[in-house]
């Protein structure tokens, strides 16, 4: 494989392990890099002091990646108490220190149990969020804080994996658009030390976990063939949507934009097929007419 030759036409998802002390965007390239490929973006980024599990979705495969980021996530995290930094984790600056009393695990957990369930979270001000059309880590460099609105979340499980001294060691199984930093801070606050984010690694999201997913050295380790069988089939996201199997005549009319007759009583999104081929996302309309929503094409 050459770095220096045309870049290929490359259609799948990667689950990376991402290392610690990169950015998503640069853990990114360099797997674009190895693959040599033409189009690639990733499903929801992790803090450079972030490892674990970034899906990186390849060519086609992109058209689903804006699915892929509602999707629910599982996160293992040691929380340091008695500190709070400005970013809500140890790459920030410090800036308040508090003893940290004794603490019984029977406790704790009640106190994570405040956090379970549906709950109303501030955003960090260290976050890509935008405030008039800038994003907030950039005012929070600039030394300006500003009120951001609660979001509604859900931390479906909130598991005390150990108790230390002046540490917790946490599972969090939660919806898309939660800050783990955040999380650590309302705990420490509860529990009236504060708290920062010391270790944070991504175990699952949605139906893909850790155990699957490939680190950087492992995939410099393969040939082009062991790469390309790598990565999951663009479809596989997809997978609790409904599939509807077209003939000849009907792909053609999908792929050419048009709308055709079909006999199933489904309504709503559905995977389309051409034999074994798959085809895109279509819509299944009350007036028992399918529309083409998103065409794939994995021959270019």
């Amino acid at each position: 494989m050459t770095a220096h030759s045309a870049k290929r036409n490359v259609h799948g998802i990667l689950l990376l392990d991402k290392r610690l002390g990169v950015s998503s965007n640069r853990a990114l390239q360099e797997v674009k890099r190895l693959y040599n490929a033409k189009k690639a973006g990733h499903t929801g980024s992790l803090d450079p002091l972030a490892t674990g599990l970034l899906p990186i979705c390849f060519g086609e495969a992109t058209k689903v990646s804006g699915m892929m980021l509602d999707d629910n996530k599982r996160y293992q995290v040691t929380v340091q108490l008695g500190i709070k930094t400005d970013t809500g984790d140890l790459e920030g600056s410090i800036i308040e220190t508090k003893p940290v009393p004794e603490f019984s695990e029977k406790s704790i957990k009640v106190i994570l149990n405040k956090f379970t369930g549906a709950i109303d979270q501030v955003p960090p001000m260290y976050s890509a969020l935008k405030y008039n059309g800038k994003k907030l880590y950039e005012l929070a460099r600039a030394g300006t804080t500003v009120e951001r609105k609660a979001r509604h979340i859900t931390i479906f499980e909130l598991k005390l994996l150990a108790v230390e001294k002046d540490s917790l060691e946490l599972e969090v199984y939660c919806s898309k658009g939660t800050y783990i930093r955040s999380l650590a801070e309302d705990i420490g606050e509860e529990l009236g030390c504060g708290a920062t984010v010391k270790t944070l690694r991504r175990l699952q999201a949605g139906q893909f976990h850790i155990e699957q997913s490939y680190s950087l050295e492992q995939l410099r380790d393969l040939d082009i063939q062991q790469l390309q069988s790598a990565l999951i089939k663009v479809d596989v996201p997809l997978q609790t949507l409904p599939a509807v199997y077209l003939d000849d005549h009907q792909a053609l009319n999908i792929q050419q934009g048009q709308l055709i007759n079909r006999s199933e009583s489904l309504n709503g999104a559905v995977r389309m097929y051409h034999g074994a081929t798959f085809l895109g996302l279509g819509e299944m309309r009350l007036d028992g007419k399918l529309a083409p929503k998103k065409i794939f094409n994995m021959n270019e």
